[in-house]
């Protein structure tokens, strides 16, 4: 548990009180776009949802994993279904079910009727680094990464699944009491906010680097995403036209951000870089792998933020 935590403890977190339902509906159309046409997204809001405290970036990020780990799970066409709850659970409850806390929780469920998991998969599941895909297709990070998030937020998870019969996530997070004034609307990205240039966006974790790009092409930006800085360097090299942004995280196995920059402004002067990190700046700059005065932005974000930061990178190099 304390190296999965440690996942969730590199980010710095910026957590508000949530209207959970109206947060999850500002991103569906994001989710639609990262499952594809051939599945169904079904949304089960529970009304009067009681309100909770966490970063709004943090529940895109769980849904966002969940929902990619989900569309994996799923040959062809099939079904996912996000549904919100109120739940109570008494000692005596708890007493009798593993793994469940005594309190008042708001429960975020993603299922889907998918290929579903056995008992050993199960057991692993959440162990960084552990993945039944195939070899490129993903870290095995997605869902440590939402174990993490959970815990940080004093919340629990439990899996249900059955091999041949699909997965449900239920996550389970405080109640908030104390003047629990909910937020009604997430802010959207002012239209000044949207592009049409070129970015090229490196990102080695899959789930993020598919969200951000659904992002990025839902504020109208052409996007080329690579997973590696090796596959960024291929892609620029090849591409006749010109890319406006390089857009990349700072620490990655192969080369870090500022060295894979500085390959790519040998092949376009003019771009603009954009880096991104789940460490805060200062502990990136300490570690003498960004120059001071860089545009930066702080994993993880929300989509307004995000546009607001590119439109500045573009605007004022």
């Amino acid at each position: 548990t304390r190296q999965l935590l440690a996942f969730s403890r590199k980010q710095t977190i910026a957590p508000k009180v949530l209207a959970l339902n109206v947060t999850i509906e500002g991103i569906l159309k994001l989710l639609q776009r990262l499952i594809g046409e051939n599945i169904d997204l079904a949304w089960m809001p529970v009304s009067n949802l009681w309100p909770v405290k966490v970063d709004p970036a943090q529940i895109d990020q769980i849904l966002a994993n969940l929902c990619v780990n989900a569309r994996d799970a799923i040959a062809g066409v099939g079904k996912i279904t996000i549904e919100t709850g109120n739940v109570v659970f008494d000692e005596a409850y708890c007493a009798r079910h593993v793994g469940y806390v005594p309190g008042d929780f708001v429960l975020l469920a993603v299922s889907d009727n998918g290929c579903g998991m056995d008992a050993e998969t199960l057991s692993h599941l959440f162990e960084p680094f552990f993945t039944t895909k195939a070899m490129g297709k993903g870290t095995g990070l997605g869902l440590a990464i939402v174990y993490g998030i959970v815990k940080q937020n004093n919340g629990f998870v439990n899996v249900y699944s059955e091999p041949g019969h699909g997965t449900s996530f239920k996550i389970y997070l405080p109640r908030h009491r104390e003047g629990a004034h909910s937020e009604t609307e997430k802010p959207e990205p002012s239209a000044e906010a949207s592009g049409n240039e070129t970015i090229l966006l490196v990102e080695d974790e899959p789930a993020i680097l598919e969200m951000t790009t659904a992002m990025l092409e839902e504020l109208g930006y052409s996007v080329l995403a690579a997973r590696t800085p090796g596959e960024a360097v291929r892609l620029a090299g090849v591409r006749n036209g010109r890319i406006d942004l390089l857009m990349t995280d700072v620490v990655m196995p192969e080369m870090n951000g500022r060295d894979l920059a500085g390959k790519l402004q040998s092949l376009y002067p003019d771009i603009r870089l954009l880096f991104m990190s789940g460490y805060t700046a200062d502990v990136i700059a300490h570690q003498g792998v960004l120059d001071p005065g860089v545009h930066f932005i702080q994993k993880p974000f929300a989509m307004n933020v995000m546009a607001a930061k590119i439109r500045a990178a573009l605007e004022n190099g």
